[in-house]
């Protein structure tokens, strides 16, 4: 079975913005707080490189935050079995120190048994907050997802919470929500959860993918984001509108010859995220809520990218007109792939992590990079 980033590897603009009931949305630039032009030319923190280790291949997936004066990552690191969740420290967001890996397989468990993915916290999500992670009865809360069998992102990934007194030792919950539970378009399996905390209400954001698509569309799946919403982290509704952030329009000249859709005029381009519309880091701004996400298309070589989605409520979300992050130019470290977005703002910059990968599997280099709004 083809994972994810094998998908990535073997597979090859968004909608305009509306105006929408919010005041900022009428601002004559509305996506210029969310820009990070402004790349760090190197990867913040790479594979140990020792097979023996958790993170000895690649790391992947970070997400920042701050909690006892200090920056933290919770990041994914993977040693050719499956993914387990490390904890890295840092006091200035760019020299960054591994703590501990915080988040390992248990071998005797259902779901954890070869991965381990603790890939959001709760935390101010203020754009310009501090970031600070926030405490449920005294104790951190998380969200995790695991894959089931053995390998890079292989089965049905579920999703579940994770509680923790110090951020180093984590107990987790029964899975809250499963492929199985959802639509079609969430059956392949879950991906990466983002939470978020307005006005009493919990919102887990995520995406997911579909079951493998038939050859005649393509093969492999797509991705879109949805959100489930809890008062009292229980009980779970996932939103009647799911998925609240769709698939963008396929290109006519990247289906088959054999399809008739391939054929059709006028040709339609291919949007950035006409694949892949995934790993959602929602952030409110005022009384805007904006969704960082990454797209991948169907155009090949396959290129995934930061985008950016804009709403006045947590449900209901517009795609920006332009990329936030794209990919680098041939050499650098993110060449061949910049996705999975965490942001954090400090002293007057806002500063944008994601997944940078460079050359072509089975020898790419996966690591975290960051940009930030201001120049370095």
């Amino acid at each position: 079975m083809m994972n994810r980033r094998r998908f990535l590897e073997c597979s090859a603009a968004a909608t305009a913005l509306a105006a929408g009931s919010s005041t900022v949305l009428y601002a004559a630039d509305p996506i210029e707080p969310y820009r990070t032009l402004y790349k760090y030319p190197e990867l913040v923190l790479r594979a140990i490189g020792n097979k023996q280790d958790f993170d000895g291949l690649t790391v992947d997936d970070p997400i920042v935050f701050r909690s006892g004066g200090q920056f933290h990552m919770l990041y994914i690191g993977y040693d050719g079995t499956g993914y387990q969740t490390g904890l890295a420290t840092s006091s200035d967001l760019i020299k960054w120190t591994r703590t501990a890996l915080i988040g390992p397989r248990d071998p005797n468990a259902l779901y954890t048994k070869y991965n381990l993915a603790i890939s959001s916290i709760l935390r101010d999500k203020n754009l310009h907050g501090s970031g600070e992670a926030l405490k449920v009865d005294g104790q951190y809360l998380a969200a995790w997802n695991a894959y089931p069998n053995a390998g890079y992102e292989e089965g049905a990934a579920v999703i579940g919470l994770a509680t923790s007194p110090d951020l180093l030792h984590w107990k987790l919950t029964d899975p809250i929500l499963t492929p199985q539970g959802g639509a079609p378009w969430e059956h392949g399996g879950l991906y990466r959860p983002d939470l978020l905390l307005d006005r009493g209400i919990y919102y887990l954001y995520y995406n997911a993918k579909t079951e493998t698509l038939p050859k005649s569309e393509g093969g492999g799946w797509h991705e879109q984001t949805g959100v489930a919403t809890s008062r009292d982290l229980k009980q779970w509704t996932r939103s009647a509108l799911n998925p609240i952030l769709p698939n963008g329009i396929r290109g006519t000249s990247t289906w088959a010859s054999s399809n008739s859709l391939s054929h059709q005029r006028p040709e339609t381009e291919d949007a950035r995220d006409s694949r892949f519309a995934s790993n959602p880091y929602v952030v409110k701004n005022g009384h805007q809520f904006a969704m960082f996400y990454f797209g991948f298309g169907y155009q090949r070589p396959g290129r995934a990218c930061e985008m950016l989605a804009l709403g006045s409520d947590p449900f209901h979300f517009t795609k920006a007109p332009e990329i936030l992050i794209d990919t680098g130019a041939p050499g650098s470290i993110d060449e061949t792939f910049a996705h999975k977005p965490s942001v954090i703002y400090h002293e007057g910059a806002l500063y944008h992590f994601y997944c940078a990968v460079s050359g072509k599997y089975p020898n790419e280099t996966r690591g975290i990079a960051v940009a930030r709004s201001k120049p370095w």
